[in-house]
């Protein structure tokens, strides 16, 4: 398929070079289309418009099969410490180029546990992802209103984002998504759920999603 995402992950891995031997040996069965070293050295390891096995079971936006619609950038870092300049830097040259060729909008720069709930958390707590969407590579939220905690109204609107839909009553995915909700757009955040992600998650289904305005409770 035309590639209509970017996923970003981490390699949690010793350096670049332990990176690239397993992300290059096929017994692990496991590719991207790039790695990124911490110094900011960039290779290519799988032609973008070939399918690479980065993503893993999971659904966008009501989409599956991921690794047959994306571009996969894995980025040399433990998951624990912070991303160097130079990674950033090579990162943000690498996705103004893939959006433009591939007419990949902000929205579609998305992280490996957005996706895959439960199961992933790269690239962790230490990305910045405001960064990005400052520069317009990826998509931030704009909290104005100060809204009620309501389970439901945050799975509405979440999945009108892009994030798998979940069932009505399980606790245990539940806080699956909204850890990936907090991972990307709020990692300092902890506790249940409250006024600043009910904020937050309905101002990015609302622009960005299929939100319904008329559905919103300010």
């Amino acid at each position: 398929m035309k590639p209509e995402l970017i996923v970003l992950h981490y390699t949690a891995m010793l350096d670049s070079r332990a990176a690239l031997k397993r992300l290059c040996d096929p017994k692990f069965k496991v590719s991207a289309h790039y790695l990124i070293a911490a110094d900011g050295t960039l290779f290519q390891l799988v032609a973008e418009a070939k399918r690479a096995w980065h993503a893993g079971a999971g659904t966008w936006q009501g989409r599956q099969d991921i690794n047959s619609r994306s571009v996969g950038i894995e980025l040399d870092n433990s998951g624990t410490s912070p991303f160097s300049e130079h990674q950033m830097v090579s990162l943000e040259r690498l996705l103004i180029d893939l959006m433009k060729r591939w007419r990949i909008p902000a929205v579609g720069v998305i992280a490996h546990s957005d996706f895959a709930l439960g199961r992933k958390s790269d690239p962790g707590r230490k990305f910045d992802w405001y960064r990005l969407a400052h520069q317009g590579l990826s998509v931030w939220p704009t909290c104005t209103s100060s809204m009620a905690p309501n389970r439901q109204a945050f799975k509405t609107a979440a999945a009108s984002f892009g994030y798998p839909s979940i069932k009505n009553n399980d606790d245990k995915q539940f806080k699956s998504l909204l850890n990936a909700f907090r991972l990307r757009f709020a990692p300092w955040r902890q506790g249940g759920l409250c006024n600043a992600d009910m904020s937050a998650i309905e101002d990015l289904a609302l622009r960005f999603g299929s939100l319904d305005p008329s559905t919103r409770r300010d």
